[in-house]
């Protein structure tokens, strides 16, 4: 809230500079601070009597847009890459395939190896997750599993992240 918002008879003030100017009435507080030409913003509606401080709103707010800015720069955003597969995939075609992984783990990206089935192949569910368990262990000195695998759908998957 901010200058004519504030409707609590008495208000903690702190001024421009940060000094504690003490316990006065809303009023006189937000007279204070026309005569700064700055705002009266409230800081801690929850205390007794709430805080308010002398301050430029719209200098207050863009400094509060730029510190959002920077701390959404800083943050590191994690990619998920796929690797499908289907059950009779062969030897050579699956190391391609873990090289593939093994270069998106090495770029700290998190791996989704799917396991697609069609038709006739869901008869074979149980013997595929072999596959799934050979791809992990082939990884298993760059990459640890995230979520083991699991049937869904018609699709079996398994999450591998960077081992730290």
């Amino acid at each position: 809230m901010i200058n004519e918002q504030i409707r609590d008879r008495e208000v903690r003030l702190i001024g421009e500079n940060g000094q504690q100017l003490g316990i006065v009435s809303a009023k006189e507080a937000l007279k204070m601070a026309q005569e700064a030409e700055l705002d009266l913003v409230k800081i801690a509606p929850g205390a007794k009597p709430p805080v308010c401080k002398i301050i430029d709103y719209g200098k207050y707010r863009y400094e509060q847009a730029r510190k959002e800015k920077d701390a959404r720069k800083k943050q590191k955003i994690i990619e998920i890459k796929e690797i499908r597969m289907s059950p009779n995939i062969d030897t050579n075609d699956l190391n391609t395939k873990v090289n593939a992984a093994r270069k998106f783990i090495e770029k700290g990206a998190r791996v989704k190896v799917t396991l697609r089935f069609r038709g006739r192949e869901m008869t074979h569910v149980q013997t595929s997750k072999v596959i799934l368990d050979k791809f992990a262990e082939m990884l298993s000195d760059v990459a640890i599993v995230d979520k083991a695998p699991k049937m869904e759908g018609r699709s079996m998957m398994m999450f591998l992240s960077e081992k730290r």
